[in-house]
């Protein structure tokens, strides 16, 4: 996507050869900084403090924080240990599993000698993959998009409502929720986007829009409580959130406040729809409500608040009595059943096994 007018990713091999570039996310829309990471102590840092976030870019961090961790050593033992500090990282979020897995896999028969560098190939292509599978989901949700415009006055916005940060920034490029948005006014159809502010770290009102602004997508940034009322008047189409982790049967954990926007699109009529790239599917999962470890993030968060002060400083100023405790759960689960559809890079279906199964018939032997 574009920051500045130039096209950019959210992390990339370094120019050194030995380590990897990534945007620093806690320092937007304020400041648009790089961090480089140049040992498996940096990529878990980097994921567990939220440097990247979003299910996709943590599991391509990850991939690569083992490739520099094995670039250390790469044992058997050590090869454990590796994925063990970064899997620790955050939860709840599949592809974090997913990718250290996979490249586990690839990489435990081969020589020690030989790991990393098979390390580092595997996690590029995780990469790549994760464009791919991103632009195959904006084509899928685009055709939803367009029948939404085909049914309104010409020139007339689709006016979408998103949930959290499930963007470029949450992904490698282009994209979960926001693919199809970012296809649609590339292609001229009008769209506006009610950017939930999405606290309590603000993925919505500080990536989110900051994202949106810089590709240059019309929106409007919105109180987290605020999408009930819009629904009920009428101004919005439709509701696309993405995923941090989906079950078999088509429950969906996503950002703190997703169950609240698929029961007030239920309530009132108004489609709800996940977009889901097939690495965030849980095969081993059937109800997302009692199986789906939801991370307890620090209650500081909820507390205290960065911003830009009049002077154009950075602070952080507290919100809440100094005695009061606070409760931080980061996730939520939405029940398949309120669910309109999945989007995913094969395609729109039902939320439900029967139907991820049609789409992914081989995803069980993955």
């Amino acid at each position: 996507m574009n920051v500045y007018g130039r096209p950019t990713r959210t992390l990339w091999p370094g120019a050194d050869g030995v380590s990897v570039e990534i945007i620093d996310q806690t320092r937007l829309p304020h400041e648009f900084v790089t961090a480089r990471l140049g040992t498996i102590a940096d990529a878990a840092h980097a994921i567990k403090a939220m440097l990247v976030r979003g299910a996709p870019l943590i599991g391509a961090t990850a991939a690569y924080g083992l490739w520099l961790g094995l670039r250390t050593d790469a044992s058997d033992t050590a090869l454990r240990e590796h994925s063990a500090t970064l899997a620790a990282t955050r939860p709840t979020a599949i592809n974090l599993r997913w990718a250290l897995e996979r490249v586990t896999r690839a990489v435990s028969p081969l020589p020690p000698v030989e790991r990393a560098a098979a390390a580092r190939r595997l996690a590029a292509e995780i990469c790549d993959e994760d464009v791919a599978i991103n632009r195959g989901i904006g084509n899928a949700g685009l055709a939803l998009i367009r029948a939404v415009a085909a049914r309104k006055p010409a020139g007339e916005p689709v006016n979408v409502l998103t949930h959290c940060n499930a963007g470029w920034l949450a992904t490698v490029d282009l994209g979960t929720a926001t693919a199809p948005i970012y296809l649609a006014h590339d292609s001229g159809l009008p769209v506006h986007v009610w950017v939930d502010e999405t606290r309590p770290r603000n993925q919505g009102a500080g990536l989110t829009a900051w994202e949106l602004a810089e590709h240059g997508v019309p929106h409007t940034v919105i109180v987290d409580n605020a999408g009930g009322h819009l629904m009920q008047h009428g101004k919005v189409d439709l509701v696309i959130v993405g995923t941090d982790r989906t079950t078999a049967t088509g429950d969906v954990c996503n950002k703190i406040g997703t169950y609240l926007k698929a029961l007030a699109a239920h309530d009132n009529g108004v489609p709800f729809y996940v977009a889901l790239p097939s690495p965030t599917i849980d095969w081993t999962v059937r109800d997302g409500i009692s199986e789906i470890p939801i991370e307890e993030r620090a209650a500081t968060e909820v507390t205290h608040l960065t911003g830009v002060t009049s002077d154009g400083a950075l602070a952080t100023v507290r919100l809440t009595p100094p005695d009061s405790p606070a409760a931080n759960p980061a996730f939520d689960v939405t029940p398949a059943r309120l669910v309109t559809g999945l989007i995913t890079e094969r395609g729109v279906c039902r939320a439900n096994e029967a139907a991820l199964r049609h789409l992914f018939p081989l995803a069980e032997r993955v």
